[in-house]
């Protein structure tokens, strides 16, 4: 740790403390109340998502407090700094959510900025929501500094009144969102009175805290400590604990020892560190989405693991963690049990971990686990020779209506219940899906198709959990399937496949199949086909008439829609690390 005056002789912050012609720049930092000392010592970007849009960011600016202590302890300067974040809980199921994902590239764009323009030497990133957590790790591994991330924590799980007027199932489980969404379902179906439903919206979310089941923002949360980014064990424990704030003042203190050792980001986001947080995503049944995002963080480090390396992963790890959506268990629950360094240390059993790979503390995975004496609690966390299914809650398609692939979440859906045959019935878009969903225009045993949602085309590849959650709230969630260029939340369950690469927009096959063409979904073999010869679809190519126009055409979303590439590649917007000609660091 530095105890000593630090050589800045190559850390980007001399570019503004250092010299007789950065006494402007000093000035500015005077006029904030720095010390001399404290301007002489590194500065290290505490970056947080904090706003007031959602309870998974509200208590983010707390815990940057916490960082900072431990910053100073350590003998640095901590600058706090905030960005954005959209919610995908409220932006969800309308058009909103077009701002999700490619708020993921504008939190890492800004981050990047904010860091650049003021040179700092590190930073310790703080995030709370689906796209911010992503969205931080790729702005550190872009930048290659010395990183910390911390979670901000999960929420506490709901609990409904015991009211006769609620249904049995709802007063006798956890309450999370998903229950929300779906609850939405029910009442459409006429099982649930506005008597219920407005009992239940005011106790199914009862705190500061990101969404409680295995969904994308605590999914994500257990990739940063298993790809390293994060102390071991610092994501599980609940938002609303205060105690929570040691692994923040922790993280403080680490993120200096990362910079006295030289340990960039990039250190420790290798190809086999991408290859523990895929693991550790199937054996918790978590989100699809990490198909997306852990191909983006890889992009900025210039490694290729794409779609399909993640899916590989996923079909070889056993699904051992029974958590929500497809489980019993909130992410409290994991926390109680002994969270991501048990899960880890299964893991390791099976030979299944890269122990080698070094983490935010210095010491390598094999070192952190080597620490843990907590086991497998044979509920939460089953045995890893015991587990739920042999392969991962997460798997991929590819066939004649997906040659990029696709993603499929089959946590919780037995493999006798893994293959789906039957006739498409097309939308255009969400909208459309969902009043027909509403409406049950809608047969059972049919394949939902939801096109033009891609990352170009929709723009911004929407998630589309209200449409699978009125689904399954209607009793059809098994009854029917659901595909899309589109993505799912981490909330979805039921047999819906997303990520269908070529997109719509960019003349995929989901672009020319008709309502009645005949879908295969085999999630056991890996297959996602139309029932149509290669001369049909060549045929239908021939007489497409392209991308459908949106509404778009200027903006943020314009300018999105303009870059995103391919959902296999992580939807990223520029070229990544292998096109760079200069790392941050060593300016």
């Amino acid at each position: 740790m530095l105890k000593r005056q630090a050589d800045k002789s190559k850390l980007p912050s001399r570019h503004v403390t250092e010299g007789p012609e950065r006494a402007p720049h000093r000035s500015y930092l005077y006029a904030m109340g720095l010390s001399e000392d404290e301007i002489h010592r590194p500065l290290v970007g505490v970056a947080t998502c904090w706003n007031e849009a959602a309870p998974c960011n509200i208590s983010l600016n707390r815990q940057a407090q916490a960082v900072k202590l431990g910053v100073k302890a350590a003998a640095g300067t901590p600058r706090e700094f905030t960005t954005i974040t959209v919610t995908d809980g409220i932006a969800m199921g309308h058009e909103g959510m077009r701002a999700s994902l490619a708020s993921r590239e504008a939190i890492a764009d800004t981050v990047e900025l904010t860091m650049r323009g003021h040179c700092y030497d590190a930073v310790v990133g703080l995030a709370g929501c689906d796209k911010s957590l992503p969205g931080m790790m790729m702005a550190m591994v872009r930048l290659n500094t010395p990183s910390v991330f911390i979670y901000g924590g999960s929420i506490l799980p709901g609990k409904a009144p015991q009211n006769n007027e609620i249904p049995e199932d709802f007063r006798t489980r956890d309450l999370t969102v998903q229950d929300m969404f779906e609850a939405v379902g029910r009442h459409q179906n006429h099982e649930m009175s506005d008597a219920a439903l407005d009992m239940l919206e005011r106790v199914a979310c009862p705190s500061a805290g990101a969404c409680g089941g295995q969904f994308t923002a605590n999914t994500m949360a257990c990739v940063s400590e298993a790809i390293g980014l994060a102390l071991m064990n610092s994501s599980g424990m609940p938002a609303p604990y205060e105690s929570r704030d040691q692994y923040s003042e922790a993280s403080g203190r680490a993120v200096m020892n990362l910079i006295e050792q030289n340990i960039r980001a990039r250190d420790v986001v290798t190809r086999k560190a991408l290859e523990n947080a895929a693991r550790v995503v199937a054996c918790t049944g978590g989100s699809t989405n990490a198909g997306l995002h852990l191909p983006a963080i890889a992009h900025e480090a210039g490694i290729d693991f794409f779609l399909e390396d993640v899916c590989d992963i996923f079909r070889e790890t056993p699904y051992f963690v029974d958590l929500k959506p497809g489980g019993q268990y909130v992410a409290k629950d994991l926390y109680d049990a002994g969270g991501v360094p048990v899960v880890m240390k299964e893991l390791r059993k099976a030979g299944l971990i890269h122990e080698e790979c070094i983490t935010a503390s210095g010491k390598t995975i094999g070192e952190e686990l080597d620490l843990i004496t907590r086991e497998a609690d044979g509920k939460v966390i089953y045995p890893i020779e015991n587990p739920l299914t042999k392969t991962g809650g997460v798997v991929g398609l590819k066939g004649n209506l997906a040659p990029d692939g696709a993603i499929v979440k089959v946590a919780g859906i037995p493999s006798q219940h893994q293959r789906f045959v039957g006739p498409a019935r097309v939308f255009e878009n969400e909208e459309e899906a969902f009043a027909a969903v509403k409406a049950r225009a809608y047969e059972e045993g049919e394949v939902i198709v939801i096109r033009n949602e891609g990352p170009a085309g929709g723009p911004g590849m929407r998630e589309m959990l209200a449409t699978t959650a009125a689904l399954s709230g209607q009793g059809m969630g098994k009854k029917v399937a659901l595909i899309t260029d589109g993505r799912f939340s981490g909330a979805t369950r039921g047999f819906c496949v997303g990520h269908v690469g070529p997109e719509s927009a960019h003349g995929g096959p989901i672009a020319l199949i008709k309502t009645g063409d005949v879908i295969t979904i085999d999630a056991v073999s890996g297959e996602l086909s139309v029932d149509l010869t290669d001369e049909e679809l060549a045929t239908r190519k021939a007489a497409w008439p392209g991308p459908r126009k949106t509404d778009y055409a200027s903006g943020s979303l314009w300018k999105y829609a303009q870059l995103v590439g391919s959902a296999k590649y992580g939807a990223v917007t520029h070229p990544g690390a292998k096109e760079e000609t200069h790392i941050y660091m060593d300016q």
